[in-house]
């Protein structure tokens, strides 16, 4: 895949890059383990994953589990795949130029 540079505002909030990186390495997670990993309250998890969804990054499927509650899992879309990959290239990108300015006199 062609991955292009981008910077993405949605994905650079730490907490929301974070999960995408960790969603990037798997073909989904379910939410606690999401939660207990980051470790931060369900409600924050939540406001993210829904920003993530809503950008068409994150897909949310809520299959009933044991005891018949539902469990979020979560998973990294294909766009949510590529806008990744191009923030993380214009991330590279930043950090190469600032290791450039650094080494100038």
């Amino acid at each position: 895949m062609n991955t292009v540079a981008g910077f993405d505002e949605t994905i650079h909030a730490p907490l929301r890059l974070r999960v995408c990186v960790m969603l990037a390495a798997v073909k989904e997670l379910e939410f606690s383990k999401l939660r207990d990993e980051l470790d931060v309250a369900d409600s924050v998890l939540s406001k993210h994953l829904k920003v993530l969804a809503d950008a068409g990054y994150v897909g949310l499927r809520k299959p009933v589990g044991l005891g018949g509650r539902p469990k979020t899992w979560a998973s990294l879309t294909k766009g949510g795949r590529a806008a990744l990959s191009g923030h993380l290239v214009a991330l590279q990108a930043l950090a190469q130029q600032a290791a450039l300015d650094r080494a100038q006199p």
